[in-house]
């Protein structure tokens, strides 16, 4: 993703290309409304046309004594016109907007499908600049396939109506229509180079649209509230997300502006043309070369022309950004994966063995510093094992490692002999639970809450509230307003006279509840238990790790905690420093090498063991 779509260049072949695409949305969208907008881009396209030369019948049939029977359906023909006139604009903004509607859902459904399926991992997702792009392309796909097919019609219209006119000019006067051909010359282009221009604008001002609404939902998030209202931050975000819409506005601002003097020029260009060729016709009517339906025609005509012209160009330039649009959406949705999946890959086996790390180098991006340096670790089947260390050591990368939301940059992880890089991820990932230090409380309901942990089993409330029982939760989650039914959310309120609809838990119940969700995931070959007690008090740390021990029994567990009281028990002990394993054993052991792990255990104990002097 080297090139920034500030920058972006359609080719005719890649515009071809994005045209296909939108034309296959929205034939598999919505056929019927397509075909109905080809149909009234031709009735209203021939409208106009039709207007003008009847109304030039009616008035040189009056001039000329015309009998009546022949006038009167003139007349009517002519007022049948102008209702369809009118009822086809609406007619078009309907199957528009259903068309619109209708292609939204379905190229919704397959940016997010690709990214689920080609984004795997983290690395992508953490690229700030592919965040603005999904902006982009999700607009894209919503908007564009829609806009390009409305476009389409448009431009469609436009020729029917401009090709009507011209032939009325051309019997009229041939040199009018080469007059207005060179004038349409620049407007064809100025309006290309605007479309352009909005789209790097576009580009430009979403970094400011999106750090805005960081700010702004600083501004409103009760989670954030008490900080904000605490530390008087309010002004402080306040300021920074008006900076961020000041600045979007000025560049809207330097792009209207730039508009405005465009269009007028062209405005101005146009209205000679049109000036020119009015004196002319007065001048040929006084002279008797033609009647005064010609002159009416003629005036349809010039003004017909010039519209279908600017509707014309309006559209191209519509189309344009459509298609540039529809780039960001291919970009998206054929993204390169994040994590090689080999065409046939190895099945994951039932972890019997051990999981090992052989030499794993890890770091974040070829210009940052390495996290991981050459690990070597084994975390035998049937065990718990234990990773302990200072922050920013690396072990909650060890973790994602583990889980594969990352590659090691060198090295490999095996699973009983096979490398996790020849693995499906998802395939791997239906082998583990796990509890990350940074866990999510979804804005659902508590039982989907932990349901989310096995979704096989999100109706199975048995199964749900035996995973809370375990994790000590299910008495609070019980004895919520709506129990396990609760929303555990303010956000999405079931009713505005119903305050009680939902409800925020305490940071303790929340990890609690993370824990219950990794917990439903009991068959699993591997428990990943990061910092599962951070947020609990001493009582209820002892209580959930008396429970988790219980639960680990002749299980694979990985246990991280900075509480080195907790992890005392496990079988075998990881002190990881700088990046690399310093230390290997059981708790007495690394005890008596009086290293890393004693010194940092003689540090805690210590502190719970000393007084504060009276």
């Amino acid at each position: 993703m080297s090139e920034t779509p500030a920058t972006i260049r359609l080719t005719p072949r890649t515009a071809l290309s994005h045209a296909r695409t939108a034309a296959r949305l929205t034939l598999k969208a919505a056929p019927w409304s397509l075909a109905l907008l080809a149909v009234l881009a031709v009735a209203a396209g021939l409208a106009p046309v039709a207007t003008a030369w009847l109304s030039r019948l009616v008035l040189d049939g009056l001039v000329d004594g015309m009998g009546g029977p022949a006038l009167v359906w003139l007349a009517v023909t002519l007022a049948l016109v102008g209702i369809a006139t009118v009822i086809l604009p609406r007619l078009s903004q309907y199957a528009e907007a259903e068309l619109g509607r209708r292609v939204r859902v379905i190229a919704v459904d397959r940016l997010y499908t690709a990214m689920n399926q080609r984004l795997r991992g983290l690395t992508t997702l953490e690229d700030p600049r592919f965040h603005d792009r999904i902006r982009l392309a999700q607009q894209g796909g919503s908007v564009a396939p829609g806009d390009l097919v409305n476009s389409a019609t448009g431009i469609g219209r436009g020729a029917l109506t401009l090709t009507g006119f011209l032939v009325t000019l051309l019997l009229v006067n041939p040199w009018l229509v080469l007059a207005v051909a060179v004038a349409s010359i620049p407007t064809v282009r100025a309006e290309i180079l605007m479309g352009r221009r909005r789209m790097q604008a576009m580009w430009r001002i979403g970094h400011a649209e999106r750090r805005q609404y960081f700010y702004a939902n600083l501004l409103s998030s009760p989670r954030e509230a008490k900080e904000i209202r605490l530390f008087g931050l309010g002004t402080f975000f306040r300021d920074r997300m008006l900076g961020e819409l000041r600045s979007a506005n000025a560049a809207n601002h330097s792009l209207d502006r730039r508009e405005l003097g465009t269009q007028i020029l062209l405005g101005v260009l146009g209205a000679v043309v049109a000036g020119g060729g009015l004196v002319w016709a007065i001048q040929a009517a006084r002279s008797g070369r033609l009647t005064v339906g010609d002159v009416t025609v003629f005036v349809a005509a010039i003004a017909g022309v010039q519209g279908a012209i600017s509707g014309i160009v309006g559209q191209l330039g519509s189309a344009h950004q459509a298609l540039l649009m529809l780039d960001h959406y291919h970009v998206a949705t054929t993204v390169e994966p994040d994590l090689p999946v080999p065409a046939a890959p190895a099945p994951v086996p039932a972890l019997t063995d051990k999981i090992e790390l052989r030499d794993v180098w890890f770091r974040y991006g070829p210009d940052l510093p390495w996290v991981l340096r050459g690990v070597n670790l084994t975390i035998p089947a049937g065990r718990a094992t234990a990773l302990v260390g200072l922050n920013g050591t690396g072990k909650s990368t060890l973790v994602k490692l583990l889980c594969r939301l990352y590659d090691p940059t060198r090295g490999q992880i095996r699973w009983d002999g096979v490398d996790l890089k020849e693995t499906d991820p998802a395939e791997l990932r239906e082998r583990i639970g796990t509890v990350f230090q940074d866990y999510v409380e979804y804005e659902l309901s508590a039982a989907e809450n932990i349901g989310l942990g096995d979704l096989a089993r999100i109706q199975d409330r048995d199964r749900i509230e035996a995973a809370a029982r375990q994790a000590g939760v299910h008495q609070a989650l019980a004895s919520l307003p709506k129990g396990y039914d609760t929303m555990l959310t303010r956000m999405f309120l079931e009713g505005v006279d119903d305050p009680e609809s939902g409800v925020l838990l305490s940071g303790g119940q929340g990890q609690r509840l993370a824990l219950a969700r990794a917990l439903l995931r009991d068959e699993r070959d591997l428990l990943i238990l990061d910092e599962p007690s951070s947020g609990l008090d001493a009582e209820a740390e002892a209580e959930i790790h008396t429970r988790l021990r219980e639960h680990r029994a002749s299980r694979t567990s990985l246990l991280i905690s900075h509480r080195l009281n907790t992890i005392r028990d496990a079988d075998r002990i990881a002190v990881l420093s700088d990046g690399e394993i310093a230390e290997y054993g059981d708790h007495d052991q690394l005890i008596t090498e009086n290293g890393v792990y004693a010194r940092l255990f003689a540090l805690q104990a210590r502190g719970y063991a000393e007084t504060t002097p009276r």
